[in-house]
């Protein structure tokens, strides 16, 4: 099987003036199918059908059940990753450490445990903190729109990323986070943006 390199790094060198780390991954295969079924769900987040996850985001989307993940090591720094040039949303912009859909018949905890594990290569027990709806138009490529289940992990593992889904990643302080996203906003995925709002507010967590 291939090894892929892939590098740690962020935006601006002087929050990361110890240098870059390297990761070595082993994964070789793609997490989903565009086929994968999602779940639909009403404005109070009951599951009312089923759809191909392309098809829930093409256009002016339809609103279906997702949820994301941020993991905080015991140094109080939040995991974010930089998108795969290869996603058809938001592609090689920053968020959080892991977002995802649970699939028909899963629990949303259990897919958020199953994607931690085949995306960051983390065995996580999630705290769940919030869900919201929203919905977000990237350019002409198409939309998300979600209620969204906001989870809160605490591990010190190190990640093992999927090159599929992952292009880079790090660890960050909370207060660099902050400063970053009000700088350079445009940089970050909106969901993140929203999402770190509400748990920066309640810091430390």
């Amino acid at each position: 099987m291939k090894t892929i390199a892939y590098v740690s790094s962020f935006l601006h060198k002087e929050y990361f003036e110890q240098g870059r780390s390297i990761v070595m991954s082993s994964f070789a295969q793609p997490l989903d199918a565009a086929s994968e079924q999602l779940c639909l769900v009403d404005q109070n987040d009951e599951i009312i059908g089923n759809l191909a996850k392309d098809a829930c985001h093409f256009g002016a989307g339809i609103r279906h059940r997702a949820f994301s993940l941020h993991v905080m090591n015991s140094r109080g720094q939040f995991l974010i990753q930089k998108r795969s040039e290869l996603k058809m949303l938001w592609p090689q912009f920053w968020s959080n450490s892991c977002c995802s859909h649970p699939r028909l018949g899963e629990t949303v905890e259990e897919a958020v445990k199953r994607r931690a594990k085949e995306e960051l290569g983390l065995a996580v027990d999630p705290e769940f903190r919030y869900k919201f709806e929203y919905r977000e138009e990237f350019r002409d490529s198409g939309t998300e729109h979600e209620i969204c289940h906001v989870f809160l992990a605490r591990n010190d593992d190190p990640p093992d990323v999927h090159p599929e889904e992952i292009s880079e990643f790090t660890y960050i302080d909370a207060g660099d986070l902050t400063r970053m996203i009000s700088r350079q906003g445009d940089e970050f995925t909106p969901w993140f943006r929203m999402q770190w709002k509400v748990l920066s507010a309640e810091l430390p967590l």
